[in-house]
């Protein structure tokens, strides 16, 4: 985000704005305002819009608690649902994306749905595919004039490709729905903006739902119009659900990869040992430790409390919102010693980047599998490269809710 909330004449004394999650001045790391609330203790109250204070959990213990807490609730139509924008636009554009705004029932029942699909075994059998990938787009990138745009030749097309071709939807449209995808996620877009970005997206994937219907293929999709068929899907949440995954798919994914690649350049000592081992133990740590120290969601994962809960010696009142900040739960010292340090060889695998409890990521086995791919396959291939631009000039996403980069020219 580039700014605080909006200012309002109702302020509470004492208590913090919400604040910006990231700061050009550290581009990598939570911005120094988001770092002072740890100086309140691991839970502490925010001002957002107007006088709401929901609670800010900075702390890792506290913050894996309350994720696996089922007292906490992610509809975000309960009354005290905490935003830092106008509670009337939080979620424009993103009301109806599926499960993820579900509590159980609901939420566990749609979500057996497709968890299938992500299962480590599932994943590992895609590795394959995927270093294709890599090497194809790499070899088109090493084939051009020795300059690119890292996002849009490699960071962002693989990611797309494997939930494309793992959805059924036609790759050919991927300018489409990646251009749609970045409306829903941005911070500045308008609401307006937002609702026809996301009402692009659940009409295309209703249609290719419907031709899945009477066309059916070896895809995730096809699998849920067997449900649709079997009366225990409707055609619309089908519909929903491919808008989840093919949001979530690539979008995070891509900003990793880009992300992360940069931050590597800073650091060749440890680019290093990813570019030279073999060991497949040592890049699954060094992605881990990536995913910890970049913990590219913003903004925080938000509940509302449906009954007291006492935490770190504080009560959360039923009613009451809940922010969950999980760049700052991923550099607690007593959980990551020297947590702003970049150090690869950590075991960093308790980080909260795909949260915790029953609303963790059910893509992460993808997402750590294609980073385990890009991240070796890049650096081996392409030893000498390097950013086209000075650091303080590359183009960050402040502007979005999912952190990363706009572009990324490099040479070699």
């Amino acid at each position: 985000m580039t700014s605080t909330p909006p200012a309002t004449d109702t302020s509470t004394p004492g208590i913090p704005d919400f604040p910006p999650a990231r700061s050009s001045q550290c581009p990598f790391a939570p911005s120094p305002e988001m770092r002072a609330l740890t100086e309140h203790g691991p839970l502490t109250q925010v001002r957002s819009w107007g006088d709401s204070t929901p609670w800010a959990v900075t702390g890792h213990a506290e913050q894996k608690a309350l994720l696996s807490d089922p007292r906490l609730s992610v509809e975000f139509t309960r009354p005290g649902f905490p935003s830092p924008v106008d509670p009337a636009h939080a979620h424009a554009g993103s009301a109806d994306l599926s499960f993820v705004g579900m509590d159980d029932p609901e939420h566990a029942r749609l979500r057996r749905m497709i968890s299938g699909a992500f299962t480590i075994k599932r994943v590992e059998a895609m590795r394959p595919r995927v270093q294709k990938m890599a090497d194809d787009f790499i070899d088109a990138m090493l084939a051009g004039p020795g300059q690119a745009d890292l996002v849009q030749e490699l960071a962002l097309p693989i990611p797309s490709l494997v939930i494309s071709e793992m959805l059924g939807v036609p790759y050919e449209d991927h300018e489409f729905f990646q251009a749609n995808s970045k409306v829903i996620v941005s911070a500045v877009a308008s609401p307006e903006e937002r609702t026809t970005a996301h009402t692009n997206l659940a009409t295309y994937l209703d249609e290719l739902v419907g031709r899945k219907l009477t066309e059916p293929g070896d895809d995730l999709l096809s699998s849920l119009c067997t449900q649709i068929e079997a009366g225990e899907l409707t055609r619309r949440e089908a519909a929903t659900m491919g808008v989840l995954l093919l949001l979530g798919g690539h979008e995070t994914t891509a900003n990793m990869i880009s992300l992360g690649t940069l931050l590597l350049l800073q650091h060749p000592e440890q680019l290093a040992v990813i570019r030279d081992t073999d060991d497949p133990t040592v890049i699954r740590d060094a992605v881990e430790e990536l995913l910890r120290y970049l913990s590219i969601v913003h903004l925080g994962r938000r509940r509302t409390a449906m009954e007291d809960i006492e935490v770190a010696g504080r009560t959360i009142r039923a009613g009451e919102g809940v922010i969950l900040l999980g760049e700052l739960a991923n550099r607690d010292p007593s959980v990551f010693p020297e947590p702003d340090r970049l150090d690869i060889t950590r075991n960093a695998r308790h980080h909260q980047a795909f949260g915790a409890g029953a609303h963790h990521c059910v893509g992460q086995p993808l997402a750590r599998m294609e980073l385990q791919v890009l991240y070796p396959t890049l650096f081996r291939r392409i030893p000498t490269l390097r950013p086209v631009e000075d650091l303080d000039t590359i183009a960050f996403k402040y502007d979005a809710i999912i952190y990363g980069l706009h572009s990324l020219p490099v040479t070699w």
